[in-house]
């Protein structure tokens, strides 16, 4: 038990401790003139026996001697007058700070015994308090005094702090006990009573199994019900918590100042609230206050205001009574953005919630600031909290949780199916992998719910529907969900809200593309291009494409196509038809959310369908929306965050009037979708639409030799239907007229149709 570093070395008279008062302080006593308080010193009693304790001064005590009280003489086995040999000692703080100290306790007195039971985490907490940054040895003696009560403690073991705690890793499970510590903040204390001892013991501080450290180390992510959040847990522990592990007076030294806010925000069902629930159970702190937002209002004036000061109340009390060894209290906000909205945004003329905003600036870091708080705020609309909150200091370590990745939806889905596992219930044939790569965009509570949906049907196949409802329990005990369950449930019950809606792009292309020649192949080539470059190029996270071409050549179509076949997890379209009403303001508000879904995949294709219509654009006047004009023109050149890309299609009819708005300019490339101009061309469309007979085709390619034609795909498939109602010897009459009815039909004319 060497000191590390010497710098003091005095032969000294031990003596009786001048009060009782020190005597409950576990620390020698000396005299100013000798040593300071608070350091640590070794005390050699015999040639091989050395003993560490810590000091404070008193100016009762002679210069040149060293008072202890009746438990350190008894322990140290001292003598009043005995001469003893002082040196300074300097614990290795890497390797000596105290992760976990085991304490035999019984009452000081016997007489003094009772029936109550003590609550060992206060007293753990108590005692942590009172005994802050003193060395501890194995075998010490101490008395301790809690709710009015003299305790005899006896230290039995003492173990190390596990480095990768103080690394905010997880605990590595190695332990290492040590004979000498000093004990931290941080520090574990576990009492057990003494044998034939009558005292009861109440609280986890009396087992083994209490946390160590402010990190509990039997902290697991999938035991916890977290997956996909590896990375943002790792980000939260480098920036919240890195200080709070370590030793305060490391901390006090560095001028460190601890992160009192946490701002979780991204799309519902992604895992915010559960990642805040299970931050408080894996610190050791106060239990957690959670509030919902709303919750917080109040229709009397005050009330609201009030409500928020009851919230700190305790951790402000705490820290007045004990300082920097006040405990850690959570306060948890769920939908913050219910009460800190913008301040001088609210139309009510009460300013309720400017005040509210205020009261809660005041209490995170108001001039009484906080320091033994963590305050974690939960809000899906990040855009509306007021900007005074996000500052550093405050709110100031912002943590997206985003959708989860490939590898995240294999741990979420492994977490939801781990008890059907355990009981043989998930048939062999299902593949989480599998099963993770065709949920691209799926939150964390959508794949929560598909197992769920999985379930319900494979417990379906096994009820029968008689006169009544009943379970077929001989084939109930067989029960197993399996591959066709979890795909039936992908195909029709679960969707993911920031996903593909095939039902929204197949309804452009229910009729196929027909491929009537090579300029659709070339479209088309041209698309997969653009797809592929959207794709593989970091160099260009955005890209975006106009399709521009007369109606009815089916560019939004093409468009739709491109699209499908980009397999994008994320594809929107964004069209005029489902906007029909709405307001200027409301119109680029719905085009603005487009986008902001879109920038939350990472991967996106947003298709702006029929441009002109968007911008009500009219060649009477003229008229079109300015608003709606440069709300499209910025967020067709805004870049999408990092790490994120996005494939814009549009589709006009209007080129002229998009190069006149001077709109061209915000699209990488333009494409051409021409309309039918062939009379080899239109037979060739009938002949893959169908409808028509061979001997039906040869007569209207007879007619079209020769001649040239302008249709679009979409107008031709109009035509055609209608024909097909007549009568058989009628139908390429009645077809040949409906094209001169749209032009003329002689040869050498251009009929247009």
């Amino acid at each position: 038990m060497a000191a590390r570093v010497v710098i003091f070395f005095k032969t000294m008279q031990a003596a009786r401790c001048p009060t009782d008062e020190l005597s409950l302080t576990n620390c020698a006593v000396v005299n100013e003139k000798d040593l300071q308080s608070g350091q640590h010193v070794t005390v050699k009693t015999t040639p091989n026996h050395k003993f560490v304790f810590t000091v404070k001064t008193h100016h009762t005590v002679p210069p040149g001697s060293i008072a202890f009280s009746l438990p350190q003489r008894k322990w140290a086995g001292l003598s009043i007058g005995q001469e003893v040999e002082v040196a300074n000692y300097n614990f290795d703080k890497s390797k000596q700070c105290i992760g976990a100290m085991t304490i035999e306790i019984d009452f000081l007195q016997k007489k003094s015994t009772d029936s109550s039971p003590y609550d060992s985490d206060k007293m753990a907490a108590e005692f942590i308090q009172q005994f802050n940054n003193q060395g501890f040895s194995v075998t010490q003696q101490l008395v301790f005094t809690f709710c009015d009560k003299l305790f005899g403690l006896m230290v039995k073991d003492i173990e190390a702090m596990d480095a990768s705690i103080l690394r905010g890793e997880p605990a590595s499970g190695k332990k290492q006990k040590i004979d000498i510590g000093l004990m931290v903040g941080n520090s574990q204390v576990i009492f057990e009573k003494a044998e034939s001892s009558s005292l009861t013991l109440v609280g986890k501080a009396k087992t083994k199994e209490a946390r160590q450290t402010i990190i509990n180390p039997e902290w697991n992510f999938e035991k916890m019900g977290i997956g996909g959040l590896d990375r943002e847990f790792s980000d939260i522990f480098r920036r919240a918590f890195a200080s709070r592990v370590f030793p305060p007076d490391i901390v006090e030294q560095m001028g460190c100042k601890h992160v009192k806010g946490i701002m979780l925000f991204g799309p519902p069902g992604c895992g915010k609230t559960l990642m805040a629930r299970q931050i408080g159970k894996m610190l050791n702190a106060r239990e957690p206050k959670v509030v919902n937002g709303p919750e917080i209002l109040n229709k009397y004036v005050g009330e609201s205001e009030a409500n928020i000061r009851k919230l700190f109340a305790d951790a402000e009390d705490e820290q007045k009574r004990l300082g920097a060894n006040s405990g850690l209290h959570i306060i948890i906000f769920d939908e913050l953005d219910a009460i800190c909205k913008q301040r001088g945004t609210g139309a009510s003329s009460t300013g309720v919630h400017d005040t509210v905003v205020n009261q809660l600036l005041s209490k995170i870091d108001g001039v009484e600031q906080l320091n033994n708080i963590l305050v974690i705020g939960m809000t899906n609309r990040p855009d509306l909290i007021d900007d005074a909150l996000m500052r550093p200091g405050r709110f100031e370590v912002k943590m997206e949780i985003s959708l989860p990745d490939e590898k995240g939806r294999v741990q979420i889905l492994t977490i939801h199916t781990n008890k059907m596992r355990g009981f043989n219930l998930l048939a062999p044939d299902v593949d989480i992998k599998e099963l993770a790569a065709e949920t691209k965009n799926y939150s964390g509570a959508e794949l929560e719910g598909l197992v769920r949906a999985a379930q319900s049907t494979a417990m379906n196949r096994h009820i029968k529907a008689t006169s009544t409802v009943e379970v077929d329990m001989e084939k109930a005990e067989k029960l197993q969900v399996t591959r066709s369950d979890f795909m039936g449930s992908l195909n029709n019950d679960i969707k993911p809200a920031f996903g593909t809606n095939q039902e929204d792009y197949s309804n452009y292309i229910m009729n196929g593309i027909i491929k009537w020649g090579d300029p659709v192949t070339h479209v088309l080539d041209d698309g997969m291009l653009l797809v592929q470059q959207t794709k593989n190029s970091d160099r260009t996270p955005l890209v975006a494409v106009l399709l521009e071409g007369p109606p009815h050549s089916g560019k939004t179509a093409l468009a739709a196509q491109i699209a499908e076949d980009s397999e994008f997890p994320f594809i929107k379209i964004c069209s005029p038809d489902k906007m029909i009403g709405h307001s200027e303001i409301s119109k680029c508000q719905a085009i603005k959310k487009v986008f902001d879904d879109a920038y939350k995949s990472q991967l996106s294709c947003v298709v702006v369908d029929d441009i002109e219509r968007l911008l009500d654009y009219v060649p009477i006047g003229p008229r079109f929306s300015n608003l709606v004009l440069q709300a499209l023109l910025v967020l067709l050149k805004k870049a999408p965050p990092k790490g994120r890309k996005l494939l814009i299609i549009g589709t006009t009819s209007r080129k002229d009037v998009l190069q006149e708005m001077e709109m061209l300019d915000a699209f990488s490339t333009t494409i051409h979708v021409p309309n039918i101009s062939t009379g080899e061309q239109l037979v060739d469309s009938l002949e893959l639409l169908g409808g028509f007979t061979d001997k039906e085709r040869a007569s209207i390619a007879h007619q079209l030799k020769g001649k040239r034609v302008w249709i679009g795909i979409k107008k031709l498939l109009v035509l055609i239907e209608m024909s097909l109602q007549m009568p058989a010897d009628y139908r390429v009459t009645k077809f040949l007229s409906l094209l001169r009815d749209e032009g003329a039909l002689n040869e050498g004319d251009q009929i247009r149709i």
